[in-house]
């Protein structure tokens, strides 16, 4: 079955393992080709990964092509398409600054092929295509190498009418538990990735218990006239009228003095204590939820993609994924005002982080 891991650890590590990787190579070299991208790291998984990224970010390239002046579905066109595309395929030229992130990906996904293997393929088979089906399915096998086996003989019991991806994973979820003894014993691949910099499986499987500030909990809310149950993309945020009095942490000596000094400025975790403005939608939304990804509605998923995090929907799902599996409240909420707020600059965006952060609160309440 899956483990439970620290995704704070795992993506530092992912991160730092990348850099020195990166550090190693172009100290000497300027490019990347094919050839070189193939073979780049002796974990096979990961060169493949980056390969599936990359192709990934060709074919969004390919459709920014589309012009409502030409005829794309054309044969002839196809045909160049397909040529211009094989030939685009032997001059691949990386630099580091485009390369590294790729690597960083791939690095934390082969990761979870072990730790998290139905997220895995949720991201690489079920959502990398418009349009379920059976022959595209297998085609993504091309760029597995760990579990091979496994993810192959799942997509052996399906159909071609089986296109319900949420029907698929839920089976897939069913398989890997009936087949969880053909899997590769998560410890060989982190001695593989040790070999390369050191980790060892405690580090990426255990939770630690962060020191992290405590949250005012928003008193029960009043009806209001106004019924704000979901902010729709682009929607101008609307600061809370009144704010819950923040939490601060015991002064030392240095910050005694600096207060008599200057006023200090608020921090990323003192905006996000600011209780939002109460509204008829949270009365009724106090109730426990099991999964933060099952209760989030369509339109509250878009604007949390575009809103939070840039309109990149594959991070939203890694991170919800990871909330998810969060052992509490505090580490959850730790991971959203420290790690994700300080990576997106979500210092403006207080009205979709406490819509998020008052999910968590949802999932862990009693």
């Amino acid at each position: 079955m899956e483990s439970k891991y620290n995704q704070l650890q795992l993506e530092r590590y992912s991160k730092e393992l990348a850099n020195v990787l990166c550090d190693r190579y172009f100290a000497t070299q300027h490019t990347l080709n094919g050839p070189q991208l193939i073979s780049f790291t002796p974990v096979k998984q990961v060169n493949l990964f980056v390969i599936k990224e990359l192709l990934l970010k060709w074919h969004a390239e390919m459709a920014n092509l589309r012009s409502p002046y030409f005829d794309f579905e054309h044969e002839e066109v196809k045909e160049a398409l397909i040529q211009f595309m094989n030939v685009l395929s032997r001059k691949i030229k990386l630099k580091r600054e485009a390369f590294e992130p790729l690597l960083q990906k791939a690095i934390q996904d082969t990761l979870l092929v072990s730790l998290a293997p139905l997220a895995v393929f949720e991201e690489k088979f079920l959502r990398v295509q418009e349009e379920v089906q059976l022959p595209k399915l297998q085609e993504n096998l091309k760029y597995i190498d760990i579990d091979k086996a496994l993810f192959a003989g799942f997509l052996e019991t399906l159909t071609p009418t089986d296109n319900d991806r949420g029907d698929i994973r839920n089976r897939f979820k069913v398989y890997l538990h009936a087949h969880d003894e053909q899997r590769r014993p998560l410890q060989d691949l982190i001695d593989q990735f040790n070999s390369l910099l050191p980790v060892t499986l405690t580090e990426l499987t255990e939770t630690a218990a962060p020191a992290a500030p405590v949250y005012a909990k928003p008193t029960p809310p009043a009806p209001e006239e106004e019924v704000d149950i979901v902010a729709p993309i682009h929607m101008a945020q609307r600061e809370a009228s009144v704010p819950a009095p923040a939490i601060r942490k015991p002064l030392t000596i240095a910050d005694e003095e600096e207060e008599h000094v200057a006023p200090a400025r608020p921090t990323l975790n003192d905006n996000f204590r600011k209780a939002p403005q109460a509204s008829l939608a949270d009365t009724h939304s106090n109730q426990r939820i099991d999964s933060l990804k099952n209760s989030i509605s369509i339109n509250q998923r878009f604007s949390f993609i575009n809103e939070l995090f840039d309109g990149d929907n594959m991070h939203y799902y890694q991170t919800i994924q990871a909330l998810d599996t969060m052992p509490d409240e505090t580490t959850a909420k730790q991971y959203v005002t420290a790690e994700l707020a300080t990576k997106y600059d979500w210092t403006k965006k207080q009205d979709h982080v406490n819509k998020l952060l008052r999910l968590i609160e949802r999932k862990f309440g009693n």
